[in-house]
């Protein structure tokens, strides 16, 4: 009975700890402007892109060639494009396909990442062989090598992913390994080597769970390189493929009367600009709550 009790007050007593530590983490989230402000914006674009088919009164396909090169109007809030389609359903239909892409790429380089870095520090001989690979890819610009790759599977915006999540993955298997080279030479987990623990147990119970925090940050910061390369390669012709709306290939098309309709470049390059510049905060904010030792000194 007294062992039931003790355990039901160590329950309660963690129960509490962990909850103290939520409020905590919330009341200095919330207290940080760069993570807060970077918030807003992510939470906006992906407001726009979850909703685009009840917030756009047009179809992004629907072209009327009498309404060609429209600037902003009450019909048209951001004109329309050379083909006369409504710019303000294809800058937030592209909102889905860019923020689809670099969410996808972010989750899948995560997911790799985290298993070859984890593994790679674990074991030497695989260490080397991992990290001579990834070394190969990293040596490659990330545009150039996302071009190579697309070029060989087609422009399609299943490929971009593929494509952006090869380039991007060995960025992620770097930190994790450097990450979790630290943790493997603890005490606790040479206690857990001694007491006969299996090795998939000391990586993923022990050694994973504290290398998430760069994971997480290394992650925004990926997420908004990958809307860049994607809106690069879809502006190359490279991306996703015309008439899909796509802020890489809005731009391509507003380049060619820029001079004409400023607003078909100044539109989708602000959808892109404050996007990655939302998400570079929030990763910013993240990096100063969850990795102290990074902390900018304050003046």
């Amino acid at each position: 009975m007294e062992v039931t009790m003790k355990d039901q007050k160590l329950s309660e007593i963690r129960s509490s700890i962990k909850k103290q530590r939520r409020q905590l983490f919330i009341k200095r989230f919330l207290a940080n402007r760069l993570a807060v402000t970077g918030g807003i914006i992510v939470l906006i674009t992906s407001f726009f892109a979850i909703f685009a088919p009840f917030l756009a009164s047009y179809s992004p396909y629907e072209m009327e060639v009498t309404s060609r090169l429209v600037p902003p109007s009450t019909d048209h809030i951001l004109g329309t494009d050379n083909f006369g389609r409504d710019l303000f359903a294809r800058v937030v239909y592209g909102a889905q396909a860019s923020m689809g892409v670099g969410i996808s790429v972010a989750l899948i380089t995560s997911l790799l990442g985290m298993v070859i870095g984890l593994y790679a520090a674990y074991y030497k001989v695989l260490d080397h062989i991992l990290m001579r690979v990834c070394d190969g890819l990293m040596a490659f610009p990330a545009i150039l090598l996302a071009i190579a790759i697309m070029a060989a599977l087609g422009p399609r915006l299943e490929n971009v992913i593929i494509a952006l999540s090869i380039v991007y993955t060995p960025y992620v298997a770097r930190v994790v390994r450097s990450s979790a080279l630290v943790v493997r030479e603890q005490t606790y987990v040479e206690a857990m080597k001694a007491q006969g623990a299996s090795t998939s147990r000391i990586i993923w119970f022990h050694i994973a769970p504290n290398t998430l925090s760069p994971l997480i940050i290394q992650s925004t910061f990926i997420f908004a390189d990958a809307i860049i390369i994607e809106a690069g390669l879809s502006f190359l012709g490279a991306g996703v493929p015309a008439p899909d709306p796509s802020w890489g290939n809005i731009l391509f098309d507003g380049k060619l009367v820029i001079f004409n309709a400023w607003w078909m470049t100044l539109f989708p390059g602000l959808a892109i600009i404050l996007t990655v510049l939302g998400l570079n905060l929030f990763g910013d904010g993240l990096r100063d709550l969850l990795d102290p030792h990074s902390k900018r000194v304050k003046k």
